[in-house]
């Protein structure tokens, strides 16, 4: 078993031709990485088991508890010397092995020497062994833990090592010899115990009468002791103050050196990583890539943070027990430490504030623009409404897109202006620094109002196309209307020519009641004439807005012709009846000026009778419209029920007839 009290003076040559060596690296379990480099001379198993017995002697046992992982490096040696050395470790160092790994060469040995197979004897030998190549090796142990011998990055100097070594275990023996002696010194026991021999001589030699030199001398020694041990002790006292003194300030040199450490993370490789972030993103993409980028900049930084709280603790602690000078010199490292410390936590800060309301205001300029080009499609896709109500429809669409545009735009500023204020709220960085960061705020500042003009504009130019969509489809809706209340013309005239077909057949039983007929009908036709210019005011407002709208494949239809039929047949209709009327007019006229003359000539009543007889063909007589179609005014009976009132009357003038025949005769 290892020798716990092996120096390294005592194998130095053994030593010095590097057989074993401890580079530093550990193992993914935290085990000390013990490497074999073997060479083409043959290894002595004496010198080499000298070297590892020394080897384990200097970890902890705490440390060797974790296990070691041992590199034999055979790459220059033969497999017979191999497996000895692997044989060998199962003696040495049993129990303390993980894992041995046995790098073979290039060019494989024989298998037929290989034929020990180490994973079959694994429980013979008490740990695992491996054969890999050399480049195979990162699979087993990391390379920042592996020496530049088998491709990783661990510096080691077995020379500087062993110089270390030597000077090392020569400080360690100084001491402990000092310290024992010191010990001895201390110890009070011995001390009294030669004074009191001194003394007991002293008194012995004077009871016996002798004198002499000896006596004296044993006197003179007395003091001498008490000097030489009050001297040990004054610097034995001196030398434990001194001590402390070194300990404390090691304490400070340590807390200062890790101080130094954090502050110089903090203004060196801190700030430059914060520097190289100062840009915001062109879109919502960009903008999370740099959150994700800053939240790895924040967990480096938690990391010296979490120094920072350790180191405080520990200045205080110190504070409480230290003398001026070190409470002076403790605080100013507190102070120094607290203000670098803050200040980069406000910068980590107030960058996390610029990046979130850069992403706000990225997600509010995205949605803006998905709502532009929605409302860029409305507008540019055709309008081809069925009728008023669905244009009605599509412009409610069109206002409340457009509204929505507007609320967007308004929402882009207000987020655009957080992002600036952010920004403009960021603690500066130091006076001495010339050179502007990349993603320079002023870039920044430009880059979110360009956004803003830009989205700007492209509402401007939707709402300058809604104005004109807007008018356009006002337009069109007055165009149905006009079309609609083209119609409506059409139907009311009809109606009216109905009614005055099969309502107005009437003549009126006296010329007063005629009169007054005649007169409604002169206004009924007024009311016509108005419906008729109404509906020919409408069409050619269709033909203007058809031709404002260049809407070829829409006019007028069927309506025009429609009402030009409909108001021929109004109007021959309304002038037969003006002229019943009329005749009606002089028949009850005439008739009732023979009933009221006491002297009637006969050419009168001829005259009565006549326009009466005239009256009664014209009621029988059809209506010949421009077609050539024919229609009687009411029904054979409404047109019979009209005629019996001309006959009687008729019958009367025959009867003033007869009376004047007999009054003559």
């Amino acid at each position: 078993m290892s020798n716990v009290n092996m120096e390294a003076t005592n194998i130095l040559p053994i030593l010095k031709k590097k057989l074993a060596f401890l580079s530093g690296g550990k193992d993914r379990r935290s085990g000390l990485i013990l490497t074999i480099p073997l060479s083409s001379d043959q290894t002595s198993m004496e010198e080499l088991s000298a070297t590892l017995d020394y080897l384990l002697s200097i970890p902890s046992e705490k440390c060797k508890a974790r296990g070691f992982t041992v590199i034999v490096d055979g790459r220059k040696s033969q497999w017979n010397i191999v497996k000895t050395v692997v044989l060998m470790l199962q003696n040495v160092i049993p129990a303390e092995v993980s894992l041995v790994c046995v790098v073979k060469p290039d060019e494989f040995w024989d298998k037929k020497v290989t034929h020990f197979c180490f994973w079959k004897e694994k429980d013979r030998l008490g740990f695992e062994v491996i054969l890999v190549s050399a480049n195979k090796l990162t699979r087993y142990i990391e390379p920042c833990q592996l020496t530049d011998d088998f491709g990783g990055s661990l510096d080691y100097d077995h020379s500087d090592w062993l110089n270390k070594r030597l000077v090392f275990e020569k400080f360690t023996k100084e001491s402990t010899s000092l310290l024992d002696e010191l010990s001895i010194i201390n110890e009070g026991d011995k001390s009294h115990e030669l004074l009191s021999e001194l003394q007991q001589r002293r008194f012995n030699g004077s009871e016996g009468g002798g004198g002499g030199q000896g006596g004296e001398e044993e006197l003179l020694a007395q003091p001498q002791v008490m000097k030489l041990l009050d001297s040990l002790r004054e610097q034995y006292t001196r030398y434990q103050e001194l001590c402390r003194q070194r300990n404390k300030r090691t304490q400070l040199d340590e807390i200062h050196a890790k101080v130094m450490q954090v502050v110089t993370w903090l203004q060196g490789p801190g700030s430059e990583l914060l520097k190289t972030q100062q840009a915001i993103g062109d879109s919502m993409r960009a903008a999370q890539a740099l959150q994700q980028k800053h939240e790895e900049i924040e967990s480096q930084h938690s990391e010296w943070f979490a120094v920072y709280v350790e180191l405080n603790q520990q200045i205080a602690a110190l504070l409480s027990t230290g003398e001026e000078e070190e409470v002076a010199e403790l605080k100013a490292l507190q102070q120094q430490l607290s203000d670098v410390c803050y200040r980069q936590a406000a910068q980590l800060e107030s960058r996390q504030n610029v990046l979130q309301a850069a992403q706000g205001f990225h997600s509010t300029t995205q949605e803006l623009s998905q709502q532009l080009d929605g409302l860029l499609g409305m507008l540019c896709a055709d309008v081809a409404p069925a009728d008023g109500a669905s244009i009605q429809q599509n412009l409610k669409l069109l206002e409340e897109k457009l509204q929505t545009v507007e609320a967007g735009l308004a929402s882009v500023r207000q987020k655009g202006a957080l992002v600036l204020e952010q920004m403009c709220s960021q603690p500066s960085w130091s006076l001495e620094e010339t050179e502007s960061p990349p993603g320079d705020p002023q870039d920044n500042v430009q880059q979110i109002q360009s956004v803003m003009e830009e989205m700007q504009l492209r509402k401007q130019r939707c709402e300058d196309m809604v104005d004109v969509r807007r008018l356009k489809m006002l337009q069109m809706v007055q165009l149905f209307k006009c079309e609609e209340d083209a119609l409506q013309a059409v139907e009311w005239l009809g109606e009216l020519l109905d009614a005055l077909l099969k309502t107005h057949v009437r003549l009126g039983d006296d010329s007063q009641e005629t009169r007054t007929m005649l007169d409604k009908h002169r206004k009924f036709v007024d009311v016509a004439q108005s419906t008729y210019d109404y509906g020919r005011q409408l069409l050619q407002a269709t033909v203007v807005l058809c031709q404002s709208l260049r809407c070829t494949t829409r006019s007028s239809g069927d309506t025009l012709p429609r009402l030009n039929r409909v108001w021929k047949q109004f109007s021959v209709s309304a002038e037969e009846r003006q002229q019943r009327l009329e005749l009606a007019l002089n028949f009850h006229t005439a008739a009732e000026r023979v009933f009221q003359q006491e002297f009637v000539e006969a050419e009168s009543l001829d005259e009565v009778d006549s326009s009466g007889k005239t009256l009664l063909d014209r009621l029988t007589t059809p209506i010949i419209f421009p077609d050539g179609s024919e229609q009687y005014f009411g029904s054979p009976s409404d047109t019979a029920a009209a005629a019996e009132g001309v006959r009687e009357r008729l019958l009367l003038v025959e009867e003033r007839r007869l009376q004047l025949q007999e009054a003559t005769e």
